[in-house]
C-alpha cells in the first residue's frame, strides 16, 4: 500500500460536506492540504482546527470553481507553496431540485459552471504539473444518481451534468494512464451534508454519513501503484430503489 504522508492534496469544495470530511481524514494521514472554496471565513476556521489537531500543513484558499481566473490563481498558489500537487480531489458542488420547466435559469447556469466546468477546468490546470513530475491522482466526486436511468425526476440538469462528468473522468483515465496518472470517479449516494439539508422532506434516517466516502477515497489513494479503481460506487445498502430518499415533487410544489 502507498504511504500518503507528506504528499500534497488539493481539495475543491473543502469548506463543508464531503470535502471538509476528506480534508480532516487526509490530514490525519499526514498529507499536506490545500483546501479551496468561496467561503473564506469557514475555510480559515477549518484550517485552524486541522492545524490544532494534527501536525500537517494546511493552505486555505478562497476560490470560485465556476471562474477560470480563480482556478488559475488557485493552482498557481498551491504550486508556489508546495511545488507539487500529488492528488486533486474535485469535490465542489451545488444542487437544484425543480421540474426542468420551472428551474430558474440562473440555477442552470450555476450548475453547468460549477458541477462540470469547474471540475474539467481544474483538472486541465493541474494535470500538466502532474505529468511533468511523473504522476499523480485525480479523484472526481460524481454522483450515485448517474447509476439511475432515466435521471431522477426534478434533478434532470444536475444528473445529466454528472453523467457527462462521469464520462469525462472515465475517458481521462484511458487517455492518461500511460503517463502515471490515476483517475477515479467516486459515485456517492445521498449523503448527510449541508447540500441535502437544504432539501425538504428527506428521510434523514436513510442518508449515508461521509465515513464510507472517506474510506473509498483512502482506498483509491493507498492501493498498489500499478492498480487504479476506475469507479467506486458508495451506496446505502439499506435504501430500497422503490422508495426514493429525495421525494419526487410535483409541478408547482416549492422545495428548499
Amino acid at each position: 500500500m502507498q504511504n500518503l504522508k507528506d504528499k500534497t492534496v488539493l481539495i475543491t469544495g473543502g469548506s463543508g460536506g464531503i470535502g471538509k470530511a476528506l480534508a480532516n481524514s487526509l490530514a490525519k494521514e499526514g498529507m499536506k492540504l490545500a483546501i479551496a472554496a468561496r467561503n473564506e471565513a469557514r475555510l480559515n476556521e477549518i484550517a485552524q482546527k486541522i492545524r490544532q489537531s494534527t501536525s500537517t500543513t494546511v493552505l486555505p484558499l478562497k476560490a470560485d470553481a465556476s471562474k477560470r481566473e480563480d482556478l488559475e490563481s488557485l493552482v498557481d498558489k498551491v504550486m508556489g507553496e508546495f511545488g507539487k500537487i500529488d492528488v486533486l480531489i474535485n469535490g465542489v458542488g451545488i444542487s437544484s431540485q425543480y421540474p426542468f420547466w420551472e428551474q430558474p435559469l440562473e440555477d442552470i447556469e450555476n450548475l453547468i459552471s460549477t458541477n462540470f466546468f469547474g471540475y474539467v477546468m481544474c483538472t486541465r490546470l493541474v494535470l500538466p504539473h502532474m505529468i511533468r513530475l511523473g504522476g499523480g491522482t485525480i479523484i472526481n466526486l460524481v454522483s450515485g444518481s448517474t447509476l439511475v436511468d432515466p435521471p431522477p425526476k426534478n434533478f434532470l440538469v444536475y444528473t445529466s451534468l454528472k453523467v457527462g462528468l462521469r464520462s469525462f473522468t472515465k475517458g481521462l483515465f484511458w487517455e492518461t494512464r500511460h503517463l502515471g496518472i490515476k483517475v477515479t470517479s467516486i459515485l456517492p449516494g445521498v449523503t448527510n451534508t449541508a447540500l441535502t439539508g437544504k432539501l425538504k422532506n428527506i428521510d434523514a434516517s436513510r442518508l449515508m454519513t461521509t465515513e464510507a466516502i472517506e474510506k473509498a477515497v483512502h482506498f483509491a489513494l493507498t492501493i498498489p501503484i500499478d492498480v487504479c479503481p476506475l469507479e467506486i460506487s458508495v451506496i446505502n445498502q439499506l435504501s430500497p430503489w422503490t422508495i426514493p430518499v429525495i421525494p419526487r415533487i410535483q409541478p408547482g410544489q416549492k422545495v428548499g
